[in-house]
């Protein structure tokens, strides 16, 4: 099974900047200060080109998840207006109340 199924391509693409792809593009970035840090290489300055691609990966890597977790939800949202659509006894709407109705009456208390 593929990451994301055909019937997702029907639901708007999530942003491209998104908090999940921010948070595994960082966590790539850290990964390789990581790696540097633990061969004794200087942090920031050694392997730039695998802290790009890291972080990269890891944008990616979001941006997928983002785009599996809106289609999980939407799925999900589907198949619960279907039940509801199908079972209205189990789910009727209650009489419209004033706010007088739902409010008791107000009593100070010194």
């Amino acid at each position: 099974m593929a990451a994301v199924p055909e019937e997702a391509r029907g639901l708007p693409p999530p942003p491209l900047l998104n908090k999940m792809s921010a948070w595994l593009g960082g966590a790539g970035w850290m990964a390789a200060l990581l790696a540097n840090g633990f061969s004794q290489r200087p942090l920031l300055t050694a392997g730039v080109h695998r802290q790009v691609l890291l972080t990269t990966v890891g944008w990616f890597a979001g941006y997928f998840l983002a785009k599996r977790t809106q289609y999980v939800h939407a799925k999900k949202d589907r198949e619960m207006f279907e039940y509801v659509r199908h079972h209205p006894e189990d789910f009727k709407t209650a009489g419209k109340k004033r706010i007088g109705e739902l409010l008791e009456d107000f009593i100070p208390i010194r």
